[in-house]
């Protein structure tokens, strides 16, 4: 990659990472299942009405926004508002890999091979640490929250690849108008519409800033500069970039919100980035019934590549719908 490409990927990885700590100080501003709306909310308009009709059936639009924006999202954010750490969070997400692998495997019939599978192991190893370091430091609901999150996540990035969406702007915009009115309608009914109207009306600069973030420079910045990256490179070449999304997560947090980080939570992070690694990076195999099946399994594998390796690009608030959509090598 050139240099300045090179630059462009590093700078999108710090955006994403330091996205948990705008949403750590976003939840003291809203509720979080009404950020999450709000994020969306943001995101889709105005650009839904300069992208065009849907390319994609709608089921697929439905489906992966159901996944990713009201299951991942709101379990995210009411994880990370139950008190799981923002630093923590960014790090425990990427386990999505896992996920999306062995959905992968059960759905897409990819046979994952020994270095993937090796790969799950080490990052579930990650998380079991993960897991004995948040049971000492933070509450095991939100830990929970956040897994939940990770695996809707990869839910997501499978309906993505079963979609195929021909266009990726556009198929990530309509994604983003599916969940605001159920989300507006969790929060009214679950949170309350006094604590909505509350933090409605308590609006500020502040929280102003935190929508914009999140929805602007992480969603519509971050996506762009990530699938431009992807369109000139091939995905083994941008994925590795996106391993550095909790280092910036974990760093950012103790530098603005004083999270400390503990050994073990070093350990974690060495084994869930490098698990992760080498579950995105290497190589799918096909299934070998026939060769139809090889050639869709090969196929398969390359547009996950590209999904898995959006990890961020998701986590910080835009859909795995892009990366997954980019031609892959």
């Amino acid at each position: 990659m050139r240099p300045v490409h090179t630059a462009l990927a590093v700078l999108v990885a710090a955006v994403w990472g330091f996205n948990f700590v705008v949403i750590e100080i976003g939840l003291g501003h809203f509720p979080p299942l009404l950020l999450s709306a709000l994020r969306f909310l943001v995101a889709a308009l105005p650009a839904v009405f300069f992208v065009g009709r849907p390319k994609t059936a709608w089921k697929w639009i439905i489906a992966v926004g159901a996944a990713l924006g009201i299951a991942k999202f709101g379990l995210l954010f009411t994880g990370m508002a139950a008190g799981m750490p923002a630093g923590l969070s960014s790090l425990v997400l990427q386990v999505q890999s896992v996920f999306t692998a062995v959905l992968a495997s059960l759905v897409l019939r990819e046979r994952p091979g020994r270095v993937r599978i090796a790969g799950m192991a080490v990052a579930l190893a990650g998380i079991a640490v993960a897991a004995v370091d948040g049971g000492t430091s933070g509450p095991v609901l939100g830990f929970t929250l956040v897994v939940a999150a990770a695996a809707c996540w990869g839910v997501s990035n499978v309906l993505t690849r079963k979609a195929s969406p021909p266009d990726a702007l556009n198929f990530m915009v309509w994604v983003c108008t599916v969940p605001v009115l159920p989300l507006f309608a969790l929060s009214l009914l679950l949170e309350g519409p006094e604590r909505d109207l509350a933090a409605l009306r308590g609006l500020d600069w502040s929280g102003a800033a935190v929508i914009a973030y999140v929805a602007w420079v992480s969603t519509v910045f971050g996506f762009g500069a990530w699938n431009h990256l992807l369109k000139r490179y091939p995905a083994s070449s941008v994925a590795p970039f996106s391993l550095l999304v909790p280092v910036f997560g974990m760093s950012s947090a103790a530098l603005v919100l004083g999270e400390g980080v503990s050994g073990l939570r070093w350990v974690a992070a060495l084994l869930l980035v490098g698990g992760v690694g080498m579950t995105s990076l290497a190589p799918a195999r096909a299934s070998t019934r026939t060769k139809a099946a090889e050639d869709g399994g090969a196929a398969d594998g390359a547009a996950l590549l590209a999904a898995d390796t959006a990890a961020a690009a998701v986590s910080a608030g835009s859909p795995p719908a892009a990366a997954a959509a980019s031609p892959a090598p």
